[in-house]
């Protein structure tokens, strides 16, 4: 069963990535911001940044939801550090694909302050980068540069989901 997590950063685009890309392969998409907790929304939403604590129990909903899924499915998280990808591996229960939306800060918080009726706060987006780590050689991923519009991001990131088995 294909399954993949679209990684990055806060403001990266993974909601409006995710469903033009479901949309163009068939797979289905959720967007993981969906499975956080009410106090982890809450918290962010204060401008706090979450800690690990709070995010174990959210990062293995995302593993779960990956593991029930019956058809290739797209999740949306933000996956920063190789500790959550490797937790959201573990509980899945088998292979998962990163695909890392990559780009400069710049780039993302003019597109985070564009953005309206989200709870995260572009005053986060510095935590965020300190916690990333970028997918290893060692991991199933691939990175894919934002800079381009969302349709050719796309068409960059199709083959990947279409050619799984």
């Amino acid at each position: 069963m294909p399954r993949f997590i679209l990684m990055g950063v806060a403001g990266c685009g993974k909601t409006s990535i995710g469903e033009a890309l479901a949309a163009h392969t068939g797979a289905a998409f959720l967007d993981g911001d969906a499975l956080h907790p009410p106090g982890n929304i809450a918290k962010m939403s204060a401008g706090q940044p979450l800690t690990d604590e709070d995010r174990w129990p959210w990062l293995e909903k995302v593993g779960s939801a990956l593991a029930e899924a019956s058809s290739p499915i797209i999740i949306g998280c933000s996956a920063l550090k190789r500790v959550y990808r490797d937790r959201i591996r573990e509980t899945a229960g088998g292979e998962v694909t990163f695909l890392h939306l990559a780009g400069t800060r710049e780039l993302i918080e003019a597109r985070m302050s564009a953005r309206k009726g989200h709870f995260m706060p572009t005053a986060l987006l510095d935590s965020q980068f300190a916690a990333l780590e970028p997918p290893e050689a060692d991991e199933s991923a691939v990175t894919v540069d934002i800079a381009k519009p969302v349709p050719a991001i796309v068409e960059d990131m199709a083959p990947f989901i279409l050619r799984q088995p």
